[in-house]
């Protein structure tokens, strides 16, 4: 058996297809007609859910046990983008975490979470270039000191 991926139900194909793709910057795979949307990166929207099972079904308008999650190398950058878009409801801005990844959370239009997060490669590079040295950016990501090394040196 092989995973496929995730499958979001969607309220608003087009609004929702224009979300990721345009805002989000994900390459379509393949569009049905509105109907069905995947993405090079392994998920799809399905628009009338509940047609497509045939049977009736009590969706949550919240479903908050569940969460995209893409990394970035700028952040900052990310979060002064989503902030722009009419409709985004942030959970919390950017916030750092112990081992020093920085990650923001918000709902999408159909209420779903969606995390935003550095790459730990960019967490990796950002302590050592504040002076860290290789073996406390190791301590304070959790990461082996090969893997620090490594991608200081990429």
């Amino acid at each position: 058996m092989n995973y496929s991926g995730i499958l979001l139900a969607v309220k608003d194909m087009t609004k929702s297809k224009q979300f990721y793709e345009g805002v989000m910057e994900q390459k379509i795979a393949m569009d049905l007609d509105n109907i069905h949307v995947s993405f090079e990166s392994g998920f799809s929207l399905q628009a009338d859910y509940e047609g497509l099972l045939g049977v009736p079904l009590n969706p949550k308008e919240q479903p908050d046990n569940f969460q995209l999650y893409f990394e970035v190398e700028d952040l900052d950058k990310w979060e002064e983008r989503l902030s722009k878009v009419d409709g985004i409801e942030f959970l919390h801005h950017s916030k750092e975490y112990p081992w020093g990844q920085r990650v923001m959370r918000f709902y999408d239009f159909d209420k779903y979470i969606v995390e935003v997060s550095e790459s730990m490669a960019s967490v990796v590079k950002r302590f050592l270039a504040q002076g860290l040295s290789v073996e406390e950016t190791a301590e304070k990501t959790m990461f082996p000191v090969e893997f620090v090394q490594q991608i200081g040196t990429d």
